[in-house]
């Protein structure tokens, strides 16, 4: 397998010095952002994307997946998949479709995006499955159009929080532009064991996010081998799958201290004889 870092933890960097930066310190790969002070879909043009194109060229790195999560970088859960609104709602489709056409320009293989959303006051976990598959629906021929894969990423506090709540909905979208973004941090802070959840979701998972999470389970990503989860088996059951893309480092709370914190993560990896 290869390693990359999220772009998520460098919105004081620009693409292309985070790019630069990652490459330094020896990653595979970067997950670019599209949002924030990033590659956000609506203002991101020709230039910016030659720039990131010829710093990948330079560097030999490569992109793991690019993160479809912050439309909004004030708040990146809204508008969501599932809002009551249909109009509003409507915004987080087109930047879907938005982001899948600006992966499809840098060649990259995937989007990640929310599952879902939180559930609205007064509607059901029934009601926003059916709208969440509706809103991604509308989604998927444009996914399927242009080459580019749409992972939907199960998270605490959102629509879709289990492997099981992922494989639901995906058995509901007839399509095989619609996988599975594993974030094994996400599964361990709702009492599942990413390493057991690897195999139920191997053949649906052509990416991962690592990190470490406190051993009370919070939602709080952290510096690998700081936390309580169980990394190297992690690691090691996706390895026994045959698993040969993409694992990205995803630490967006380091924004301070971005490059120090990728630095640490891959001594961590390279130390537990991972690269």
């Amino acid at each position: 397998m290869q390693f990359a870092f999220s772009a998520n933890a460098f919105h004081e960097y620009s693409p292309v010095e985070t790019i630069e930066t990652l490459a330094a310190i020896g990653y595979d790969g970067v997950e670019l952002l599209f949002g924030g002070s990033h590659l956000h879909p609506s203002d991101t043009d020709e230039d910016d994307i030659a720039a990131v194109t010829n710093a990948l060229d330079d560097t030999g790195l490569d992109i793991s997946n690019c993160n479809a999560f912050m439309m909004s970088a004030e708040d990146f859960q809204h508008p969501s998949y599932i809002e009551a609104d249909p109009q509003y709602r409507e915004r987080r489709v087109d930047y879907t479709r938005q982001a899948l056409e600006l992966a499809a320009a840098f060649d990259a293989d995937s989007i990640s995006i929310q599952p879902g959303g939180p559930i609205p006051d007064g509607k059901s976990y029934a009601w926003g499955v059916e709208t969440f598959t509706e809103s991604l629906q509308t989604v998927v021929p444009t996914a399927e159009q242009v080459g580019v894969d749409i992972l939907i990423e199960p998270e605490p506090d959102l629509l879709i929080e289990t492997a099981d709540q992922y494989l639901d909905i995906a058995h509901r979208i007839d399509s095989t532009a619609v996988g599975c973004n594993f974030d094994a941090g996400h599964l361990f802070c709702v009492g599942e064991d990413p390493v057991r959840a690897v195999e139920k979701l191997s053949g649906s998972t052509p990416h991962y996010h690592l990190e470490d999470i406190p051993a009370d389970r919070t939602h709080e990503h952290t510096q690998l081998g700081d936390g309580a989860m169980n990394i190297d088996g992690f690691l090691e059951a996706v390895e026994d799958t045959g698993y040969d893309g993409f694992v990205t480092v995803e630490l967006y709370p380091y924004q301070e201290t971005a490059a120090e914190t990728a630095r640490d993560a891959y001594a961590y990896l390279d130390e537990h004889g991972w690269i």
